[in-house]
């Protein structure tokens, strides 16, 4: 019964969403009906969403899982800031990050704990490039990061990842292109989805791998599953 009440609820959360990409985008509007309801929600740890998002960069889902349970078994779940600092890099690179990634990991958590970047103080009076722009003053936090931030852990509605390598292939399949399209073309494809692109972007990663879905070269699959697996933050004790 409880899985059933958390369906509910989520329908209901995108139901003016799923109408309104229904009507604007007829292909779109299959893909809903064979992925079932957006499971998109709030993460509830916004420190410990973002270092997973960092641990994640440029390496597989097995790799990232890994070293966030070696981390986790060092500084707890979920991450606090002033625990990684305690930590420091040594003890970072000894769960398996490298040198760069412990420093980006001890600079997010240095900037959330001065309050430099309050994560949670962000609100609905913060808009998306306001997010985007306060994250990004850390060093190793780019726009993809940020991006998948306000997707996943705050749900901002219309966010288009274009420059994510697994959206770009999902836009490719979608639009029947003949090449992966251009980040710059990117806008213009998702343009009908306004100002639900969060929405439809997450239905175009998920639609890939459902059955009677249209699939990409074979690469591009690859880029896709990679970068959809890697974006979704755990959100029990993570």
């Amino acid at each position: 019964m409880s899985d059933q009440k958390g369906d509910s609820r989520r329908r209901y959360r995108w139901t003016a969403a799923v109408r309104h990409l229904r009507k604007a985008d007829p292909r779109l509007a299959a893909i809903i009906d064979r992925v079932g309801p957006c499971l998109l929600e709030p993460h509830p740890h916004r420190f410990s969403a973002l270092v997973r998002s960092i641990v994640s960069q440029q390496i597989s889902t097995k790799a990232a899982e890994s070293i966030n349970r070696r981390l986790m078994d060092a500084a707890g779940a979920p991450y606090q800031p002033e625990r990684l600092l305690t930590l420091g890099e040594p003890t970072l690179r000894t769960a398996g990050l490298s040198g760069q990634k412990a420093r980006y990991v001890l600079n997010v958590a240095e900037a959330v704990s001065s309050g430099r970047v309050p994560l949670d103080e962000i609100d609905d009076s913060w808009d998306d490039q306001a997010v985007v722009d306060s994250l990004t003053t850390i060093k190793g936090v780019g726009v993809w990061t940020a991006e998948m931030f306000l997707i996943f852990v705050l749900n901002r509605p219309d966010v288009l990842p274009a420059g994510d390598l697994g959206v770009r292939a999902a836009l490719r399949v979608h639009h029947d292109l003949p090449e992966l399209p251009k980040p710059s073309e990117c806008p213009p494809l998702a343009e009908p989805w306004r100002p639900y692109r969060t929405i439809a972007s997450w239905y175009i990663w998920r639609g890939i791998d459902t059955k009677g879905a249209d699939k990409p070269p074979a690469q591009e699959k690859a880029n896709l599953t990679a970068s959809r697996t890697r974006k979704r933050p755990r959100s029990s004790a993570s």
